[in-house]
């Protein structure tokens, strides 16, 4: 890795794991030790905040520089040439994580037994940065996660399609990050490194009923650029070519890198995202599940019960 993107992630407070990938403890989990408060993904789908290990496959690898996104994009890579073993990556990454946590073990507002569960992490959130689809041992890291009775939620901007038809194993849930309305404002937005971005998004949008796993569709709302009400149609025509289980729309956050390209008034308010929410279920069918002010975010779904993946 280069040594300056190797500084500024250390800066940054990222661990470092092998040649390609990291791990950086979410808010929520700090908040959910010190203050019992969790994430969205813990109201929704039964996630505990405490137990989710937030980590990547690619921590800079990407074929998009999204002007949203909180990450530094000088040196961004499209390809991992030298990829690291899976159990390997998992090991480490456990062990960054508990490295994190162990500041935590003293503190008279942690509760001893939530923190010794936090150190025995449940759930793998391949979300953190990057494009993990872009590691190609992916289906095999979900694997051993799930031999060890762990949970796995990937994220993807959906660029890689072929990826996702060639995993062996896909994850417990998937995420495929649908954050323009058209090619028109993807080229503005997105900022894709490739030429072919939108394209492969359709293409993933139209395996995505094949995978054979849960799918979501996020929406991540930046205010003056995606989240227009006359996009709504647009957006509802990418969800039904999808056919996602669930779709979230949520709003995008005024941090880390992302505030040298956008500015706070980007940042949509709870009540805009609902508003925008409800006129998306009215257009899709889809039924207004649940939402969490916290996080910005709401969840539709394509049938109404309960959307927990943990009994």
């Amino acid at each position: 890795m280069d040594k300056e993107i190797l500084k500024i992630l250390r800066k940054q407070r990222y661990a470092i794991v092998g040649r390609h990938s990291g791990v950086k403890p979410c808010h929520w989990l700090r908040e959910s030790l010190l203050r019992n408060r969790t994430c969205y993904k813990q109201k929704f789908y039964g996630i505990e905040s405490h137990r989710c290990l937030q980590m990547t496959t690619a921590i800079n690898h990407c074929t998009q520089n999204c002007l949203f996104c909180w990450r530094y994009q000088g040196f961004t890579e499209t390809s991992i040439t030298e990829p690291d073993d899976p159990v390997f990556i998992l090991d480490e990454s456990i062990k960054a994580q508990r490295v994190f946590l162990t500041g935590y073990k003293g503190d008279p507002r942690v509760d001893r037994k939530k923190w010794e569960e936090a150190n025995e992490p449940k759930h793998i959130a391949c979300s953190l940065t990057g494009e993990p689809t872009l590691y190609p041992r992916l289906g095999e890291f979900f694997e051993e996660a799930h031999k060890r009775g762990m949970t796995t939620f990937l994220v993807t901007n959906g660029t890689n399609p072929d990826a996702l038809m060639n995993l062996d194993t896909p994850p417990t849930q998937l995420y495929v990050s649908v954050t323009s309305p058209n090619e028109e404002v993807y080229k503005k937005l997105n900022r894709p490194i490739i030429k072919d971005g939108w394209e492969r998004l359709q293409k993933t949008l139209e395996i995505l009923p094949s995978i054979g796993t849960r799918t979501v569709i996020r929406h991540t709302l930046v205010k003056g650029w995606n989240m227009d009400e006359k996009f709504i149609p647009e957006y509802a025509k990418l969800i039904e070519k999808a056919e996602p289980l669930f779709v979230e729309p949520k709003a995008y956050m005024f941090v880390g890198y992302s505030r040298k390209r956008l500015s706070i008034a980007n940042m949509p308010s709870f009540d805009e995202v609902r508003e925008f929410a409800r006129k998306l279920s009215e257009e899709t069918g889809y039924y207004y599940l649940d939402e969490s002010r916290d996080s910005r975010v709401v969840l539709l779904g394509r049938k109404k019960g309960d959307t927990k993946i943990i009994r």
